[in-house]
């Protein structure tokens, strides 16, 4: 291992030690506890009139080794969920990104984190 790929990987435990919440990841019946950073991606879209429309999407960077379901190592697909616990509030944001971008890319070179990108699409009660 050289050593930029064991400071990434130092880089990748920091942030997942000292910048991240728990939040639950969601695909059909199945979840996994993930420790995840919150970030956001702006997106650009032009309409058939030309009229630039720009969105913003919550994106939550996880670990790629973190996302297992059902003990099998997944990657993020559009439809998925994830649960965020604020308090006593619970949000729920679906996996997806506009206009026939991927709801999802690595967020290094080494392929270790992943950024999903999210839209908010309702509370839940809490328990």
């Amino acid at each position: 291992m050289d050593l930029l790929t064991r400071g990434a990987a130092w880089l990748e435990d920091q942030r997942a030690r000292h910048l991240s919440r728990t939040v639950t990841y969601l695909r059909g019946g199945d979840s996994v506890a993930v420790a995840a950073t919150i970030g956001r991606t702006e997106f650009e879209q032009v309409d058939e009139y030309g009229v630039i429309h720009r969105m913003q999407s919550r994106d939550y960077l996880i670990s790629a080794a973190d996302l297992v379901l059902a003990g099998v190592p997944e990657q993020p697909s559009a439809g998925d969920r994830i649960r965020e616990t604020a308090g006593e509030q619970i949000f729920l944001y679906e996996v997806m990104a506009p206009g026939g971008e991927p709801p999802w890319r690595y967020s290094d070179p080494y392929r270790r984190t992943l950024r999903i990108h999210t839209k908010f699409i309702g509370m839940e009660r809490g328990t």
